[in-house]
């Protein structure tokens, strides 16, 4: 992500590889901006944004909402694993589920094997770009890709019929929200000793702003903590 302030108007440039999304609220100081960018790396200028790296972007200039969502990708992930035809789940993984080494299979069959890892790793996209609702549950699950069990697999599978309930789910940024505009607010939160094969906690966040998650994480912590106040602190760390 770049920064570049021209007669007073901030324009932001965030780049992956050759692709890249410029913003700025003069739409004169824009222009002027993105031809001179263009002119210097011959590129070329797809237009008004609409889709980015996988990810659908539906605006409103009139109303000031702004929508992201990948459709597309999770109606793929659903129809390569058969899962398009699925009865949907109301929660990503069932309540009271705690997923162990015990339930390992030390030699999984090798088509059990790739089909777990490619029921894993498929929503890895969809949590890092829409999706904070898949968070902990592909974190779980991704703690046994190398030796899945049976009870893992029925967890993964349990993933996908939740998503063929939510595939078409977007987050809403808007400028009417009921929140502050641009201000920034978000939850987190951690057990104590959650994970029980290693007794270590399990740390959660989102962050808001103008009605919309911009930035999100589940995961373990790095250590063992001897309390819930030590969790507490960990998190922040």
């Amino acid at each position: 992500m770049w920064t570049v302030t021209i007669d007073g108007a901030n324009i932001l440039l965030g780049a992956h590889i050759d692709d890249a999304v410029i913003t700025c609220a003069n739409q004169q100081v824009l222009d002027g901006f993105r031809v001179r960018l263009l002119d210097a790396f011959e590129d070329t200028y797809e237009g008004v944004l609409r889709h980015y790296l996988g990810c659908e972007v539906t605006r409103n200039m009139e109303k000031g909402t702004t929508y992201l969502s990948q459709i597309h990708y999770a109606e793929e992930i659903l129809r390569t694993h058969n899962f398009w035809n699925a009865t949907p789940c109301l929660t990503p993984m069932q309540p009271n589920t705690c997923l162990n080494k015990d339930d390992c299979d030390k030699n999984p069959a090798p088509d059990f094997h790739r089909r777990y890892r490619g029921i894993v790793g498929s929503p890895g996209y969809l949590v890092t770009m829409t999706r904070p609702d898949l968070a902990w549950a592909y974190s779980e699950l991704s703690n046994y890709v190398q030796v899945p069990g049976k009870n893992h697999m029925l967890a993964a599978e349990h993933v996908l019929c939740y998503l063929r309930g939510t595939w078409n789910k977007t987050i809403r940024y808007s400028r009417d929200s009921h929140e502050n505009l641009n201000v920034l607010w978000g939850w987190v939160d951690a057990d104590w000793a959650g994970d029980t094969d290693t007794h270590k906690s399990h740390t959660g966040y989102i962050l808001m702003m103008n009605g919309g998650p911009i930035s999100w994480k589940s995961r373990r912590q790095n250590n063992v903590s001897l309390s819930t106040s030590e969790t507490e602190l960990s998190q922040l760390a």
